[in-house]
């Protein structure tokens, strides 16, 4: 730009008659005076007075000359003299000149970004002042004139350099030396703010950015303020970084451009919503086995979620949601680690807590329930996935019993019998707990074992009995056995007792007892011992062996262990108890029918009753013997009967033997052609039906004499047994 000068014109003068000047005011305190030159002048001197006695003399080599160091705005009166070896020359004729008006002292400064004020100290003498404003590098100037020394230029380009000149007008209308500085005017107003997040090193930051529309001169600096903030940056450009930056708050944004005149009015604010917070709170419901919910508490300024749900093997998902709840396929068994991020314009959420959620172990589906004993199941299965222990459980209306394991098989005692038992096998691990949906499994236990086991005969029917129990068990049948000597008999019942028949004589059983249902079988009962009833000796002899004796004889009996025989008549009985397969029997009465029978008894009490053929005795050995002489060396028997039509027989034996035999009915026979001189042993017995002889009739002893060649006396000699 160029400036603009107060100029003063002065007429023109003459200088004495050979030298013609001209004074004009240069400025306030300068004068150029303008002369014509003499030939042969080697110098000029200029001669300046005013009316306070100045006075001043100036060699100047040439024209035109500058006169300075003068007062503003006052009269000078100047005149020529030019010299040279020889001297110098009478002065020209005097000429007038005046300085002009002091600059003011000028102040600017620029309260907006279009305007400028420019403020000029008083100027004495002044009437008028003129303020003009000169864009740099721009033909354009504004002027104003006014009688006020201070003045609002507007209408100016922001952030544009101007030049200021400011002069005072005398009252000669001349102009005054003009004062000039350089006003930049303030910057305009940044515009078309923006803010984008940005990150470092874990720190969020606003990214603010701007333009400022029309290029700006100068220096111009940026200052970034948030409101009811102390957060700012200052930047020499676009753009500049607020930090921190926190999660869910609003930011009203400004920015300022300032150089040396000043800040420029603030942009437009910016609202501006950060990133939202993490979400918080997360928690996962397993509403039903492998769906599950992810839910978190709402955020502040959040548009949409977006849920990452990773399995522990690697699998991932994810879900976008605008609501604050995921849905997803938990499958039993894995751990799942879960982050959600909020959402909006201005970006993701810093990443908030990690759920770490495992779900339940798997349930095995492949349980096998076994009954191994009658009390006793054994559970197996396959691994599953999750599982650090099994907790196996049977339950039954009155127990529970629990086995826990790390291994897939359990074995389950001590059990109730004939229970149905609920078993459930339920996975557990340390983190989430124990699965107890698995479903459970029914297995019953086998019957209970039949107590109080009693065998009792069965009246009217030989070797039977009755098996009878109690019966504990809901519903069962029972198998009865009786195993003895390589046999076994069986009966069967559904209720609490049944009858084995026809058991062989003689035979020791042990009877147990075993329930059974669909279940399986119960333990035996313990043993009761059964023993029939002795078998009968099937043979029995008895043998007479004396007229009041008998010798009765039997064979083996299978069980019998003792034995009562009887012999039993109207006349008496006769009993014998032994271990023995024989026994002598006193007290029979001769020539007596009787009822043979015998009780068997086993070891253990058991009897059987046995009845033989009966046995008559023999007829009583006749008594009164007596022996007569005959004639004809014969001899006479004589003997008094017992009573009853027997036949006798009669024997006599020494060194000859004789015999005879009566009719029945008579009580004596005769013996002929005896020879004397001998001792006799006389016997007569009864003959018994069959036609033996009773054997065991005493004999009787006597001497027979002779008397010549005949038969003497017989003399009695006593009697002996026949044994």
């Amino acid at each position: 730009m160029g400036v603009m000068k107060c100029l003063v014109i002065f007429a023109l003068l003459s200088i004495g008659s050979q030298t013609a000047a001209q004074v004009k005011a240069k400025d306030s305190t300068t004068l150029m005076a303008e002369f014509t030159t003499v030939t042969g002048a080697t110098g000029y001197i200029i001669r300046i007075e005013n009316n306070a006695n100045f006075f001043r003399e100036d060699e100047v080599s040439s024209s035109p000359a500058l006169l300075g160091s003068l007062e503003p705005y006052t009269a000078y009166t100047l005149s020529i003299m030019s010299k040279n070896a020889d001297g110098r020359s009478q002065p020209s004729t005097s000429v007038e000149g005046k300085t002009v008006l002091p600059p003011p002292v000028l102040t600017t400064s620029s309260p907006s970004n279009d305007s400028i004020i420019a403020s000029c100290s008083n100027v004495t003498h002044a009437v008028s002042y003129s303020i003009a404003a000169h864009k740099f590098g721009i033909n354009n100037t504004v002027i104003v004139n006014t009688t006020s020394p201070s003045q609002t230029i507007d209408g100016l380009d922001a952030g544009s350099l101007y030049i200021v000149f400011a002069y005072a007008w005398d009252a000669e209308g001349r102009k005054g030396e003009a004062a000039v500085t350089n006003q930049t005017t303030r910057p305009p107003t940044p515009a078309d703010i923006g803010a984008t997040v940005v990150w470092s090193d874990d720190v969020a930051g606003l990214n603010v950015s701007w333009s400022m529309g029309q290029p700006v001169h100068g220096a111009v600096s940026y200052h970034v303020t948030v409101a009811n903030s102390t957060l700012q940056c200052n930047s020499t450009s676009s753009p500049c970084t607020l930090t921190p930056v926190v999660c869910g708050e609003t930011y009203v944004i400004q920015v300022t451009a300032a150089n040396n005149a000043g800040p420029s009015y603030p942009s437009d604010p910016l609202v501006f919503m950060s990133f939202p917070c993490p979400p918080e709170n997360l928690e996962v419901e397993e509403t039903e086995a492998g769906n599950c919910t992810l839910s978190w508490n709402s955020t502040l300024y959040a548009d949409m979620y977006k849920a990452f749900i990773k399995r522990d093997d690697g699998v991932e998902v994810n879900c976008t949601t605008t609501s604050t709840s995921c849905d997803f396929t938990c499958l039993c068994g894995y751990t799942y680690l879960m982050d959600v991020f909020a959402y909006n314009e201005a970006g993701s959420s810093p990443e908030g807590m990690t759920l770490n959620y495992t779900t339940l172990p798997c349930c095995p589906e492949d349980v096998s329930v076994s009954l191994v004993s009658t009390e006793t199941l054994e559970i197996t299965w396959l691994p599953v996935r999750g599982a650090m222990l099994y907790e196996t459980r049977a339950m039954d209306t009155a127990e529970t019993i629990v086995c826990n394991d790390t291994s897939p098989m359990c074995v389950l005692s001590d059990l109730t019998c004939d229970s149905t038992y609920n078993v459930k096998v339920i996975p557990c691990n340390e983190i989430r707990g124990c699965n107890r949906t698995c479903r459970p499994h029914t297995k019953d236990t086998a019957p209970c074992m039949p107590e109080d086991l009693r065998v009792d005969s069965l009246s009217g029917a030989e070797n039977s009995f009755s098996v009878s129990w109690t019966a504990n068990n809901s519903a069962a049948n029972y198998t009865v056995e009786a195993v003895g000597q390589g046999s076994l008999i069986t009966c069967t019942s559904a209720s609490d007792s049944c009858s084995i028949s026809n058991l062989p004589c003689g035979t020791e059983y042990q009877v147990t007892a075993i329930a059974s249902n669909s279940a399986g079988q119960s333990l035996p009962s313990y043993t009761v011992d059964l023993e029939t009833a002795p078998c009968c000796p099937e043979n029995l002899t008895v043998e007479q062996v004396t007229m009041a004796m008998t010798n009765v004889t039997w064979s083996h009996a299978r069980g019998a262990h003792t034995f009562i025989t009887s012999l039993t008549s109207s006349r008496g009985h006769a009993r014998c108890h032994t271990q023995d397969s024989h026994c002598l029997m006193g007290c029979i009465t001769c020539g007596t029918n009787y009822t043979v029978g015998m009780e068997a008894f086993s070891r253990t009490g058991h009897m059987s009753m046995c009845s033989y053929q009966g046995f008559s005795s023999s007829a009583c050995c006749p008594s009164g013997i007596k022996l007569y002489r005959l004639a004809n060396n014969a001899l006479r028997v004589y003997w008094r009967s017992s009573g009853g039509n027997y036949n006798y027989t009669v024997e006599m034996s020494g060194t000859a033997n004789y015999t005879c035999t009566p009719p029945a009915g008579q009580t004596s026979c005769d013996i002929s052609n005896v020879q004397c001189g001998d001792v006799y042993h006389v016997t007569v017995a009864p003959v018994m039906p069959a036609g033996d002889n009773v054997d065991f009739c005493p004999q009787r002893m006597y001497s027979v004499t002779c008397t010549g060649n005949n038969v003497g006396m017989v003399i009695y000699r006593g009697k002996r047994s026949v044994n």
